[in-house]
């Protein structure tokens, strides 16, 4: 039986600092979950634990019911510096990824391939460019189109929008919910964000991370109907509830820490 995602009593420090403690998490194959909380609550350390790139003192992770031991094509990453090969071109960086995850595909076909992803995250005019050539903002979209060219069927996304003006994420964000959408299965996703708005428009639960040590002080299900219409969602009384319950939970945790301190 495929389990998903699970971590069990993750703890996890660096330096002697307690970064992460006592994480159970469980996260059926196919859902989408946001992960929100403060800077140093351990999102993105989370994050890497899960990729392998990393490894709890304490506890268990597995994906598909095998341990997970170090990195690995089945979980495919967007971090939050793009992590794009320099010396190669936007399309190459893409069509290096698909060889990876299916060796068998002829380099005409991978790079085919790499430019419909391209194309879906609005960079075709710069398919031939390498990264220095590119923004912030289009780097990350490239970052994007890789890891989803990868096919992975679990997703590690650690704030992947952040570089990105207002337009541009909201239509990466659609393109990432119609992608998760339109498979079949569908991956798993696991997605970091500062953002409540964007975690609430993107996410089947949000699970929020209290800091210092970073631990979960809220798992809260999103239960809006998919597709998910912006406008009109942003603009109703149960988006602004579960919001204000968001804002409640953090600041909550902000004032433990002070009350600490």
């Amino acid at each position: 039986m495929n389990h998903g995602l699970v971590l069990d009593g993750i703890d996890f420090s660096y330096d002697a600092t307690t970064i992460l403690q006592g994480i159970n998490l469980t996260i059926p194959a196919g859902q989408f979950v946001t992960l929100l909380g403060a800077s140093g609550s351990g999102k993105s350390t989370l994050l890497r634990l899960v990729a392998g790139l990393q490894f709890p003192e304490r506890g268990r992770l597995s994906w598909s019911d095998a341990p997970i031991t170090g990195p690995g094509l089945n979980r495919g990453v967007v971090f939050q510096d793009y992590a794009l090969f320099p010396w190669m071109s936007v399309v190459d960086n893409i069509a290096i990824a698909i060889g990876k995850a299916r060796p068998e595909t002829a380099k005409s076909a991978r790079l085919a391939e790499a430019r419909e992803y391209l194309v879906k995250v609005g960079l075709e005019s710069a398919i031939g460019k390498y990264p220095f050539e590119l923004s912030g903002g289009m780097r990350q979209r490239a970052a994007i189109a890789r890891a989803l060219a990868l096919g992975s069927p679990l997703l590690l996304m650690d704030e992947p929008f952040g570089a990105l003006d207002p337009v541009n994420r909201a239509r990466l964000q659609d393109l990432v919910l119609e992608i998760w959408e339109a498979a079949t299965p569908r991956k798993t996703i696991v997605f970091v964000t500062h953002d409540v708005d964007e975690a609430l428009y993107l996410g089947d639960r949000v699970v929020i991370l209290g800091s210092t040590p970073g631990r979960i002080i809220a798992d809260l299900p999103v239960e809006f109907t998919r597709h998910r219409e912006r406008r009109s969602l942003f603009n109703s009384d149960e988006f602004h509830q579960l919001r204000e319950s968001i804002a409640e939970t953090l600041a909550a945790d902000t004032l433990r820490q002070l009350v600490a301190a």
